[in-house]
């Protein structure tokens, strides 16, 4: 009998039942001089023990302006020491964070806000074409007349405080330094008192779905989500309290504020920001001048650091391990980055929001060969399942369907939102992904593409995320990413979108050339187009559907995507 694509993580080592405060407290008290948290952009450097007195003094300002247990916070900034202080000072009290996307404009925020029935937000102030302070006013000019604390808002009925991360007094809001003087009101016992009071099983978090397929939702993730994935990300990098990471990753998103912050707090780490969005020259100075030894990153952040016309300028050495994960990494880039920025024990995430993030991850241990064209193993205490994405059945291994995942590590639901997560988590407790994946016989799961990605011209089902990995080996190619545009005649073509090495030239001849004889006719792309950058989220996530979007008008396929199919 052939054997079903099933496989669960086993370990040694118990999940962790604490609350994230209680493993900050233990943290600290076992490595009170190592760094904690480094800020280079703001010249902020922090011991553990100092950065719990700035998280114990941010929680007690925060239930002294009456934020309780249960209460959403939400915070709109980006990657600033103050996002780290908020993250771990709502867990303290017991407060549901909030993340909102720093890319988000009015329409966006409003219904993040409202959604999640924000009572205090925390913003930051202008960074480039964002407008932070203006957005809000725009949504609620209410504030312009109102007094900190006492905000009456018809558009955000829960929403009483605001906060601005400086010194600008602000109508409506505290200042930063305001929120913090009133720390004094709550004695450092109230403070113990709510911390005893928490379960690890309450929500911690809302973290909202990229929207590259539609509108975002609002996932709810607890202490125990997200201190045991972090925990399990860490050990998996064999990190210590003498490892520092440089985290380019935005915080807003899961690989940031799990796969880095939480990695790094669960070992006594220390968590190193280059600047507040990514820059490639940034993070190689801080990876140089702060002896990192891991480094995060989303493909395309790797591409731009290796590609830096100063990269051997700079001294890598220190790179031990590290994370490629939020997008489907190419085995090309992968042997670079191992190969040209010393990162030997590199390993590979996949996961997604709504698994607080990951489930699978390759091992320091594991050949090479098997981190670069898989993305690892079932994480521990974590069950992986492959079913037929019709009849939901197992598949057997070395088959193609969708992948589901089970444990700790799957979200409570999404917020007020019961039918989304109906639709995700099924009666028996499987998180649906909506990735389409293989397990071989060791267990290994490597993705061939989403449910929705996947392409069908002719009848032939093409996965993109192979021929995508096919012309990652052209010499003169950086990037690529393919997609479905519709067709007359076959239903759907293929279109690749291609970014050169360093702007060097290439055809769309050359391409198809390149393809004839070593991938299918049929997986030949019939359009090319030469691009400098791709549309994506803030986090780094390729946006597919604006891509097809894109290609609909510029190539005149009006007509043919109004075809309807079956």
């Amino acid at each position: 009998m052939v054997e079903g694509s099933y496989a669960c993580g086993s370990s040694q080592k118990p999940l962790i039942g604490i609350t994230i405060g209680e493993m900050l407290n233990r943290i600290a008290a076992a490595h009170p001089d190592s760094d904690a948290l480094i800020s280079i952009h703001q010249g902020i450097r922090w011991t553990y023990a100092e950065f719990l007195r700035e998280v114990n003094t941010l929680a007690r300002a925060l239930m002294a302006i009456d934020v309780e247990r249960g209460d959403r916070v939400a915070i709109w900034a980006l990657n600033y020491a103050e996002w780290i202080l908020v993250q771990f000072a709502t867990a303290k009290i017991g407060a549901i964070m909030v993340n909102i996307n720093p890319a988000y404009r009015t329409y966006e925020f409003e219904y993040a806000l409202k959604q999640s029935e924000v009572q205090t937000l925390i913003l930051q102030g202008r960074f480039k074409t964002s407008d932070y302070v203006g957005m809000f006013y725009e949504s609620c000019p209410e504030a312009f007349e109102a007094k900190p604390g006492r905000i009456n808002c018809d558009k955000f009925p829960f929403l009483k405080n605001v906060v601005f991360l400086g010194d600008i007094p602000y109508n409506g809001m505290y200042t930063w330094d305001d929120l913090l003087a009133k720390a004094a009101l709550i004695s450092p016992d109230e403070l113990r008192e709510r911390e005893e009071s928490l379960d690890f099983d309450d929500a911690v978090n809302i973290q909202y779905t990229s929207g590259t397929t539609g509108f975002p939702k609002g996932v709810v993730l607890t202490h125990h989500n997200i201190l045991n994935n972090g925990a399990i990300i860490g050990d998996g990098m064999k990190f210590t309290h003498k490892d520092r990471l440089c985290i380019p990753v935005p915080f807003y998103h899961c690989f940031g504020m799990v796969l880095s912050n939480m990695a790094c707090v669960t070992h006594g780490a220390a968590m190193i920001l280059p600047s507040p969005v990514f820059n490639a020259e940034a993070v190689l100075r801080a990876v140089q001048d702060e002896r990192c030894t891991a480094l995060h990153g989303v493909p395309t952040m790797f591409i731009a650091e290796l590609c830096h016309p100063d990269f051997s300028k700079y001294r890598l050495d220190t790179l031990r391990t590290g994370i490629m994960a939020g997008s489907p990494c190419p085995t090309e880039v992968m042997r670079e980055v191992n190969r040209e920025m010393h990162m030997s024990d590199i390993v590979i995430v996949y996961g997604q929001t709504e698994t607080s993030p990951g489930v699978t991850m390759t091992t320091i241990d594991d050949p090479l060969e098997l981190r670069v064209s898989t993305v690892g193993r079932p994480f521990p205490h974590t069950e992986i399942k492959i079913v037929d994405p019709n009849t939901k059945r197992i598949v057997p291994r070395g088959e193609t369907g969708e992948i589901c995942a089970r444990g700790y590590c799957v979200m409570r639901c999404y917020y007020n939102n019961p039918n989304a997560t109906r639709a995700t988590i099924d009666e028996n407790g499987w998180n649906h992904t909506g990735d389409l994946g293989v397990m071989d016989e060791e267990d290994y799961v490597k993705i061939v593409g989403r449910l929705k990605d996947m392409v069908i011209r002719g009848g032939e089902n093409i996965y993109p995320r192979e021929i995508e990995e096919f012309l990652h080996n052209h010499p003169k190619i950086a990037d690529a990413y393919v997609i479905g545009v519709p067709d007359k005649k076959y239903g759907e073509e293929l279109m690749a979108w291609i970014k050169t090495e360093n702007g060097a030239e290439l055809t769309e001849a050359a391409v198809k050339e390149f393809c004839r004889g070593r991938i299918a006719h049929f997986k030949i792309p019939r359009y090319v187009k030469f691009v400098d950058e791709f549309p994506m989220t803030v986090s780094g996530k390729i946006m597919k559907f604006k891509m097809r979007e894109m290609a609909i008008e510029e190539l005149g396929l009006e007509t043919e995507s109004k075809i309807e199919t079956a």
